[in-house]
C-alpha cells in the first residue's frame, strides 16, 4: 500500500475516472502481469493531463462514477474475534459500466479513436470482467 496525496477533489475525480476506464484497463492487461497493480504502472500509462481538453468532463465524470460505485456497494458486517464488528464495502464495478463507458468515450476523444476502436476497447475481455448475472442481462 502507498499513500498518493492529491491536490484537490477535482484532481482526485479526474484520477478515479481514468484508472477505472476499459481504456485502462486494455491498456494493463497488455503491458503488465495482470497479478499486481503497482504505482509505476499507473504512472507509465500515458495520459497527458496537460494536454487534455477534456479534464473537467473528467472530473464530472468521475465524481459520477465515485457516487454511483457507492451507491451501488453492498455492505457487509464482518465479525472478528479480536476487532469485533467491522463493516466492509463490495464494490461492483460492473453496475457502473454505463458511467465507465462515458469516461471511455472522452478518453476515445482524447486519444483520437475511431467509433471501431472505441467498441473493440469498451467490450476487450468483458466475458471474464462481467459477472454471471450481468452477462445474462446483456
Amino acid at each position: 500500500m502507498k499513500r498518493l496525496n492529491f491536490h484537490s477533489e477535482q484532481t482526485f475525480v479526474w484520477v478515479i475516472a481514468v484508472l477505472s476506464s476499459d481504456v485502462w484497463w486494455w491498456y494493463y492487461t497488455l503491458h503488465f502481469d495482470m497479478y499486481n497493480c503497482k504505482d509505476y504502472m499507473m504512472y507509465s500509462f500515458p495520459f497527458d493531463y496537460d494536454s487534455c481538453k477534456y479534464i473537467a468532463e473528467l472530473e464530472k465524470l468521475g465524481k459520477e462514477l465515485s457516487d454511483d460505485m457507492y451507491e451501488n456497494a453492498e455492505k457487509k458486517i464482518q465479525s472478528y474475534a479480536t476487532t469485533g464488528n467491522r463493516m466492509q464495502l463490495i464494490f461492483r464495478p460492473t453496475l457502473s459500466k454505463p458511467k465507465i463507458e462515458k469516461i471511455d468515450a472522452v478518453l476515445a476523444k482524447h486519444y483520437g479513436l475511431d467509433e471501431e476502436q472505441t467498441e473493440f476497447i469498451k467490450s476487450y475481455d468483458n466475458k471474464y470482467r462481467l459477472t454471471k448475472d450481468n452477462e445474462d442481462e446483456e
